[in-house]
């Protein structure tokens, strides 16, 4: 699919609209850097249009079966996967993202929307005969009007993530997807309209956060709103929910993920899987594992072989299935991330692989190692969100767990061990929302919950969790 040939404008009530203001802005394609396509942008009234549809539809949502809930969710997963491959080149023409990495996005948006519509069928309150003469029992019932802010670096993942929980339980929403990358949740507006759902129950739109990101957290109508992107972002959001209409909130913000390397773990696994996490997508994934902790005595054998793997690229253009590795999403974010490399350097940070572009056009940066990071270094603390890593030797387990919690961050943290007694150690000691064990962050099962602690969110996505948060529960007692 070609991006000059996909919808452009605000999908509002099941209809195509330009916004109201007319504006539009480009949207560049980070391999050749050049503009693709101009996108209609949304403002406050497009917002509240938006929901006032998604308001109207409600009702008639809400009293469908479950069933037919699902049935058109489970239609939605097969239309994605009858245009995977066109979606794929959309999304490698707007992101940069290899078609070989976002087939497997997918695949794992489909397995989510499988999951999560299985899990509604498991709804259900609980009840209570321990108050004589009388029987207690809850409900939960949908929200109403939801709103969705997703990011632009694996847009299906999180689309199909938010949309499809929160409207299988009744909801209906409004989306606005990331001003980098808006191409392919226009997309997925078109199949969800194809799928049956009916008009204002999905609603897409574009902008920017000031302005139409800030309307949904500000609205008085949206009952709950799910976000995904920068710490900064997140709390001037939940700010909003809070001085508005308390909208409950769900935000996910990054980390700064530590994987911990013990002198007894298989070492060139452990480097194959750390290396997968880091170099997917670019290293713009949210639970990368940025820093690498390994025991002193196994430090320069793991350096030298995790070099070579994490090295191991084929850099191209994202279109090609022959290519693994793709650009930065854009001109701001190739900058920032050459603005830190170079920051590390001057922090007295060792660096001993990358640190610059590998091409003269388009935003690529080749994978950057640094070690023996002074321990003050921003690159410890900063979520780089790129092909950049710090690898920190340590002695003792007590050590390692105290550098690996000392970020504002606590999304994400792997140890590679064989002793079970200490990996369970680490599990408890870690700060962090989510943990793998002998495995990093390319495992990521649909059907657990997804979040973090400290600065990297409130609230969880996935499995039960994410299924229940779109309910609201209701406690009744009826008198016998």
């Amino acid at each position: 699919m070609s991006p000059g040939n996909i919808e452009t404008r605000l999908h509002i009530n099941g209809e195509w609209l330009p916004g109201k203001s007319g504006r539009t802005f480009p949207v560049f394609n980070p391999t050749t850097e050049e503009k693709i396509v101009d996108v209609h942008e949304a403002d406050e009234q497009d917002v509240d249009l938006a929901v006032q549809a998604a308001a109207a539809a409600f009702p008639a949502w809400r009293d469908l079966s479950m069933f037919e809930r699902i049935s058109k969710c489970l239609k939605f997963a097969e239309l994605l996967d009858r245009d995977k491959n066109e979606i794929a080149q959309l999304e490698a023409s707007n992101m940069g993202i290899p078609i070989s990495s976002y087939l497997s996005c997918v695949s794992g948006a489909i397995d989510g929307i499988k999951h999560a519509t299985g899990l509604a069928h498991d709804i259900h309150g609980e009840t209570s005969l321990n108050t004589p003469g009388f029987v207690t029992f809850t409900l939960r019932q949908p929200f109403g009007v939801c709103a969705a802010i997703i990011p632009w670096n694996v847009p299906i993942v999180m689309w199909c993530g938010k949309v499809i929980p929160c409207v299988v339980a009744g909801n209906t929403i409004v989306l606005k997807s990331s001003e980098k990358a808006p191409l392919t949740s226009l997309k997925f507006a078109a199949l969800a309209a194809e799928a049956g759902f009916p008009p204002g129950v999905i609603n897409v739109l574009s902008g920017f956060g000031h302005t139409a990101g800030h309307a949904l957290s500000s609205h008085m109508q949206i009952r709950k709103i799910s976000f995904t992107g920068s710490t900064r972002a997140a709390k001037m959001l939940m700010e909003a929910a809070a001085k508005s209409n308390m909208k409950r909130v769900c935000v996910e913000t990054g980390g700064k993920n530590p994987a911990v390397i013990f002198d007894d773990a298989d070492l060139e696994k452990a480097a194959e899987s750390v290396a997968a996490s880091i170099k997917f997508n670019s290293g713009q994934i949210c639970v990368s594992n940025s820093r690498i902790y390994v025991q002193r005595g196994v430090f320069t054998k793991f350096v030298d072989t995790f070099k070579p793997k994490f090295l191991d690229i084929n850099v191209g253009d994202p279109r090609l299935e022959s290519t693994n590795f793709g650009p930065q999403v854009d001109k701001t974010q190739f900058d920032n991330i050459l603005r830190l490399i170079d920051e590390a350097k001057n922090e007295g940070a060792s660096l001993i692989s990358g640190g610059c572009r590998t091409k003269d056009k388009g935003y690529y940066i080749k994978p950057t190692i640094f070690v023996e990071v002074p321990k003050s270094a921003n690159i410890l603390k900063t979520e780089v969100f790129g092909p950049v890593v710090a690898i920190q030797p340590f002695d003792t387990e007590e050590e390692v767990i105290t550098e690996c919690n000392d970020t504002q961050y606590g999304l994400h943290g792997t140890v590679f061990t064989r002793d079970v007694s200490r990996a369970f150690r680490l599990v408890k000691a870690f700060e962090a929302g989510m943990i793998t064990v002998n495995c990093s962050s390319e495992t990521g099962p649909y059907d657990m919950p997804f979040g973090g602690w400290k600065e990297s969110g409130t609230g969880r996505e996935n499995g039960h969790m994410g299924l229940e948060s779109y309910f609201e529960v209701k406690s009744v007692t009826l008198k016998l």
